[in-house]
């Protein structure tokens, strides 16, 4: 089956339904989807502070621009983490999947995790 707009927009909510209930089964239970806001969009998921999250369901990898929106969205959010959240071809379990960053906000990580 190809993927028309329907079809696409069906399967990006239904991965961003099912990150939403990783988030709230692992501790996050304010996780939640967000609007669409056009040029102003946040992201995809709310409800971890500080963190913006662009679900991907797509055919293909496309890393560059899918960090680079993750980032673009962060900023729209004042928020200082952007990741994109990929799911993994054959899976539809979130933990599966592949949760993607730059260099500059894996450091900021692994700096607020106390790794310094």
């Amino acid at each position: 089956m190809t993927r028309n707009r329907a079809t696409a927009k069906k399967a990006g909510t239904a991965w961003e339904t099912a990150i939403v209930g990783a988030l709230v089964a692992y501790g996050w239970p304010h996780a939640e989807r967000r609007r669409l806001a056009g040029a102003a969009d946040k992201g995809d998921i709310a409800g971890i502070p500080g963190v913006v999250i662009e679900a991907k369901n797509t055919k293909g990898y496309a890393l560059a621009e899918a960090v680079d929106e993750a980032n673009h969205e962060a900023v729209n959010a004042s928020a200082p983490i952007g990741v994109a959240w990929l799911k993994r071809k054959g899976k539809t379990d979130p933990l599966a999947g592949y949760v993607v960053m730059d260099g500059a906000t894996f450091l900021r990580l692994l700096g607020e995790a106390g790794y310094q």
